[in-house]
């Protein structure tokens, strides 16, 4: 069955925004052109990797001699968007895979997310050592321009530190009712 690819350019809106307390939180990535909404849900790591790696992109496309591209250092005013994930939340699949590419022919970043993999009733003798390639059912390929692509990387980052607080002495989340440290000698 041939995958179901869900494609946005230059989207009206693209965030990342959660559901639940921290601790609990669920994390859905959401764009949206018009009435159009596709939300693919995703985990806390590759919300937080997909802002740093779009930063990186954009700082490295900035320090390259020669780039034609006005690239921001930070988010346009105009770009910000601190509101909420459009409700009822509707989403189409969970994120296995992402992908985060440059394309110099349009100026533009592009965001792929791949929905988890489902392999079901496979006997594992029947195919050996040999790996097993499984196309992805559904995908979400989003195209954005670099202000959007800073824009949306700062939400992200921001979205993503609104957890509970890390530990000082572990780095670990500390939950509200209490956190049990690993390290030797805590309190």
């Amino acid at each position: 069955m041939p995958t179901i690819v869900h494609e946005f350019a230059w989207p009206d809106r693209l965030v990342v925004g959660t559901v639940g307390r921290p601790g609990s939180r669920e994390f859905y990535l959401q764009a949206r052109t018009k009435a159009r909404i596709v939300t693919v849900a995703l985990e806390k790591e590759q919300s937080a990797l997909l802002a740093q790696k779009i930063d990186e992109v954009l700082d490295e496309l900035k320090s390259t001699e020669g780039n034609p591209f006005r690239v921001p250092d930070s988010t346009p005013v105009e770009l910000v968007d601190n509101d909420p994930l459009e409700q009822p939340l509707d989403t189409q699949f969970r994120t296995g895979a992402m992908g985060l590419g440059w394309d110099p022919t349009t100026a533009e970043i592009v965001i792929e997310a791949y929905a988890m993999a489902e392999v079901n009733d496979v006997d594992p003798d029947e195919f050996g050592s040999e790996p097993i390639e499984v196309e992805p059912s559904e995908a979400l390929f989003v195209r954005i321009p670099v202000g959007t692509a800073r824009a949306f990387a700062k939400r992200t980052r921001e979205v993503v530190g609104e957890g509970r607080p890390t530990c000082p002495l572990c780095g670990y989340p500390m939950n509200p009712e209490g956190h049990v440290c690993p390290q030797p000698g805590a309190l």
